[in-house]
């Protein structure tokens, strides 16, 4: 079968690899994506033409339009967790099937968090920068993250990842979450006001669902101690950005780490970025070889179970996907 991968040239050798295109290219023809650009809409179908799948970068939409004008299409892969920007119900509509990616990027995200959280509480990366330009720095206070207390909002998978390496650091953990309770006696279930009001760092790592649009606004970041270290590895939308730089230039806030934002691509928006007391990296929390190839031979699996007529694990809607049936693939009854 043939496949389209949307991948630009940086972001193929970023977040899909070497290893993992060359497992796609056994079982399935590709057509690389060479145009520097992000297709989308009828682009991306006309890109796709004479392709049954489609394995797409999380800036390639999955757009209504393209799924009325691809007819040779059978399947759209994202290689991602994140749908968010696909319209399933089109692809559904045409008949489609939409698959997704597993979470790879646990370690990774965790690992980063740990990081940011060392560098807000010691200042390491505002020290270095400071030698880096010739300068001394002057040396300051730092905080002890041993025996304060750790709040994450969410208790997943990177939630539950962390908690534990917050315990081995010697801190108090708190968690907030509707829907999951911790099983380790160690961890303390907490509603999210009373995590954000005992919390010396919070975390955040709630889903992003319309109904945590903006979770983090004035009165919660009010609700939080005076000082308190405030990380956001998880998505821009979940934090009102104007409320969050007020309590920045407050004092309420002792610092902010960002690994996204609002900016394209999820990115940290730039006002927020350069505020001296914020540590921000361009979303890289998946950014290691272990994440990107766990999510990308997700693909290949699921391409290669499309070629030996199987349902690909990981679809979301495969009730409705019925192009399927050209590579000789029933529906689930």
């Amino acid at each position: 079968m043939k496949v389209y991968l949307t991948h630009t040239p940086e972001a193929l050798a970023n977040y899909y690899g070497e290893r993992a295109l060359a497992a796609l290219r056994q079982v399935a023809e590709v057509r690389l994506n060479e145009s520097g650009e992000h297709p989308a809409g009828r682009a991306l179908a006309a890109a796709a033409a004479g392709c049954e799948a489609i394995v797409s970068y999380r800036q390639s939409p999955g757009e209504a339009e393209t799924f009325a004008h691809a007819p040779d299409l059978v399947a759209f892969l994202r290689c991602a967790v994140d749908i968010r920007n696909v319209d399933v119900a089109a692809a559904s509509a045409a008949g489609v099937l939409v698959t997704q990616a597993t979470p790879g990027f646990i370690p990774a995200v965790a690992e980063l968090v740990l990081g940011q959280m060392v560098d807000l509480a010691r200042g390491i990366g505002a020290a270095a920068a400071a030698y880096h330009r010739g300068e001394v720095p002057p040396a300051r206070m730092g905080r002890q993250l041993a025996g304060s207390t750790l709040g994450i909002i969410g208790h997943g998978a990177i939630g539950r990842y962390l908690a534990p390496l917050g315990l081995a650091l010697g801190m108090r953990v708190l968690v907030a979450d509707p829907k999951a309770r911790p099983e380790d006696p160690r961890i303390e279930h907490r509603p999210l006001e009373r995590l954000l009001a005992e919390s010396d760092v919070v975390v955040c790592l709630a889903v992003a669902t319309p109904e945590t649009e903006n979770l983090l606004d004035a009165a919660a970041f009010a609700h939080m101690k005076r000082g308190a270290l405030f990380l956001n590895p998880s998505r821009g939308n979940l934090v009102d950005e104007a409320a969050l730089l007020a309590a920045l230039e407050s004092g309420q806030l002792g610092g902010v780490a960002m690994d996204v934002g609002r900016a394209p691509d999820q990115m940290p928006t730039p006002v927020l970025a350069r505020h001296p007391k914020v540590v921000a990296t361009p979303h890289i929390g998946g950014l290691t070889p272990q994440a990107i190839e766990h999510q990308a031979f997700d693909t290949v699996r699921q391409v290669a179970a499309l070629a030996e007529g199987r349902l690909p694990e990981h679809a979301v809607n495969a009730a409705r996907a019925t192009r399927l049936a050209r590579l000789g693939i029933a529906l689930p009854g």
